[in-house]
């Protein structure tokens, strides 16, 4: 898992996860060795994640997230409130997809009980990494906004274009990446959250 692409430091979001993870391991008096070994990743991966100098997959930041005691979700965002939240675009925690490149965003304000948005943006070749992942057991439905993009799921494949959707448990090891060559957006919604 330690072949994953160096991150690209933009000065923006995808450096807030790292500090957000070195944050709450730190909160809970656990050293990088520890956490590392939980995670079954190396001491130094960990460290280069947390400075911002690697973009991890997203089943590298479950391992991690797992070995934290939390949710990938808990990465982002503090509050959570029972009114009305708007989350303004540009302020959309963004989380930088696996190997071949993509962002992520959470279109959800806040850690939520029922539901969770995220906006999934591919570049050419983009995928979520090269190791599928599973979370919980919620109810996952992709929508493909633009593009074409394959969904790997369990045993089976499966390709959507624009327009297409698909309903799964997020309990089948699962990945999806761009195909055609000309990038894709992809819309995921996760009832009860679990990511």
């Amino acid at each position: 898992m330690e072949h994953e692409r160096p991150a690209q430091r933009s000065g923006g979001d995808d450096e807030s996860v790292g500090e957000r993870l070195r944050t709450l391991r730190k909160a809970r008096r656990l050293t990088l060795k520890a956490v590392a070994g939980s995670a079954g990743i190396s001491e130094g991966y960990l460290s280069q994640i947390e400075r911002g100098q690697a973009n991890p997959s997203i089943a590298t930041l479950q391992q991690i997230s797992s070995a934290l005691g939390l949710k990938v979700a808990d990465l982002f965002g503090d509050d959570f409130t029972s009114g009305p939240s708007v989350l303004r675009a540009d302020e959309a925690p963004r989380l930088a997809l696996g190997v071949l490149g993509g962002r992520k965003f959470r279109l959800t304000p806040g850690p939520q009980h029922h539901l969770e948005v995220f906006l999934g943006e591919f570049d050419a070749g983009g995928s979520t990494g090269e190791t599928p992942y599973s979370h919980g057991d919620s109810e996952e439905f992709l929508y493909v906004l633009e593009g074409t993009v394959r969904l790997h799921l369990g045993e089976r494949g499966f390709t959507l274009g624009a327009g297409d959707s698909i309903r799964y448990s997020s309990a089948v090891p699962h990945r999806l990446c761009e195909t055609a060559g000309a990038g894709a957006r992809v819309l995921w919604v996760i009832s009860p959250p679990s990511y």
